[in-house]
């Protein structure tokens, strides 16, 4: 379970002098929102440079606007690079992964294998059904991506199945089985920081969860009509002679991925699993590649660049080791500074109070937490924040309501795991765009959950089917009643 550096503050956690007004909070956030945009789409910008632009502004704002000392907020940029270093040390070990797994044949054997097994049309809702088991059973929409869902888009490509649709489905899969799975890390922070018993949670999350996917599957079935005897002419055997040609493909391949997910199953966080993984890679690429020592992690720090003869099959296993990830990185520590910056000038909180008072009662207050940890997401780009600061700012509108914290639980990581990875600045968005190789927003229209799961817990608020009151016995519609605090 993931444990926090340090703890939001709320509104009246702030000095009265020092509370920013709305129209001061949303100061920085509407910079933001225009230099991402002016930034993306006019000057054709990589995120880097529109969020310095947006520390910097925000930093004005809180020295000169709020009085708020340079050593306070460099104190906050530290607190939010603190609070995502687990993401940064992940995509370390997770470039290095993806090098050392492919050139230890893992990556390569489960393509061959996959090419004889899967059919285009059947491929989209595969695909999403085999990242739901695996993300179910080591907990882990990061691990499931960046191991099965790598391989997957390889495949994906020898089927001539469009790679947005792919990792949208790979996506989908993994960050289901994430949601209803007991050991993930952001599960158990959503029960933690809502005071909801774990399983009470998992067994919230599962109905609007189930009722997600099974709306994102019809979608990849439908997809997958229109590849129906498609695959490109001669291009799986091109790949499988490629890969049989130039690497060993045989049993001992898979034990890299097997120690990783055994890792994961006994219950080690990320990334140990994740390193482990990298170590048995590098000793599998000794044992069946015959690489030597040196060469073995040269591959884990600058990648993979096969020459097989098949230009598609050096472009599929082409990896950029850990030096590649620098580029992700950089997008990721700017974005927690400024996540750690609007924390730290009270202008998340603030935010936060002022919804709060617009809130009017059990529908108004279901949508609101949504769209808060939705909020959280792209100001502070990291999921971990977009389930603690509406876990922790609303539980006392919950308590007001009579309303069971598995309801705040839920509105959290239903609305803030899943659209961590549509936000191109993201953590998540970044993390998967890289070792997917699709650019965030390419994927985005494919992953279908990301949009379902908030949409749905939308509809439960406003319809207040699911919604249950702490003097309830069962969940129905009548129990859900939207009213004010003074007329429970």
């Amino acid at each position: 379970m993931v444990k926090l550096t340090f703890e939001p503050r709320t509104f009246d956690d702030i000095a009265p002098e020092r509370q920013p007004t709305l129209g001061q909070a949303l100061t920085p956030v509407i910079g933001m929102i225009l230099f991402l945009g002016v930034g993306a789409i006019a000057l054709d910008l990589d995120p880097q440079m529109p969020l310095i632009w947006s520390i910097a502004l925000t930093g004005l704002v809180g020295r000169y606007w709020l009085n708020i000392s340079w050593a306070e907020m460099y104190e906050g940029i530290v607190d939010g690079l603190r609070m995502g270093m687990q993401a940064i040390l992940i995509l370390f070990v997770i470039y290095m992964l993806i090098a050392t797994l492919t050139a230890a044949g893992t990556i390569p054997a489960i393509i061959y294998y996959g090419l004889d097994v899967l059919s285009p049309s059947v491929f989209l809702p595969l695909t999403a059904i085999f990242a739901v088991i695996i993300a179910f059973t080591i907990g882990s929409s990061w691990t499931t991506a960046g191991t099965l869902g790598v391989a997957f888009m390889g495949i994906g490509a020898g089927l001539g199945v469009p790679a947005p649709m792919t990792a949208g489905a790979i996506l989908t899969g993994a960050y289901t089985g994430d949601k209803i799975s007991p050991l993930s890390d952001t599960t158990n922070l959503a029960a933690a920081v809502t005071n909801t018993e774990l399983m009470t949670h998992v067994r919230t999350m599962r109905v609007g969860t189930g009722i997600a996917f099974i709306l994102s599957l019809l979608g990849y079935i439908a997809l997958g009509f229109q590849f129906s005897g498609a695959i490109p002419v001669n291009q799986v055997e091109t790949i499988q002679t490629a890969i049989m040609q130039n690497y060993s493909v045989t049993p001992i391949v898979f034990l890299p991925l097997l120690i990783t997910f055994a890792f994961a199953l006994y219950g080690y966080p990320a990334l140990p699993s994740l390193g482990a993984g990298v170590f048995a890679s590098v000793g599998t690429m000794l044992l069946a590649q015959g690489i030597s020592f040196t060469k073995a992690w040269d591959i884990a720090q600058n990648g993979t660049a096969p020459q097989t003869g098949a230009k598609v099959v050096n472009e599929l296993l082409a990896t950029s080791g850990l030096i590649g990830s620098s580029w992700t990185i950089t997008i990721v520590a700017a974005a927690l500074a400024l996540g750690g910056l609007l924390e730290r000038t009270g202008i998340l909180a603030a935010l936060a109070h002022h919804m709060r008072r617009i809130i009017s009662g059990t529908s108004s207050l279901t949508v609101g937490t949504g769209l808060s940890a939705i909020t959280m997401n792209i100001l502070t780009a990291e999921q971990y924040m977009s389930i603690v600061i509406p876990g922790m700012t609303l539980r006392g509108l919950y308590d007001e309501y009579d309303l069971e914290n598995r309801n705040l639980s839920r509105a959290v990581e239903a609305a803030g795991t899943t659209t961590s990875a549509l936000i191109p600045w993201n953590a998540g968005g970044v993390y998967m765009a890289g070792v997917l190789g699709v650019p965030t927003l390419t994927y985005a229209p494919y992953y279908f959950l990301g949009f379902l799961s908030p949409f749905i817990l939308f509809v439960m608020g406003l319809t207040g089917w699911g919604i249950t009151h702490r003097d309830a016995t069962t969940e129905s519609p009548t129990n859900a009643r939207s009213s004010s605090p003074t007329d429970d």
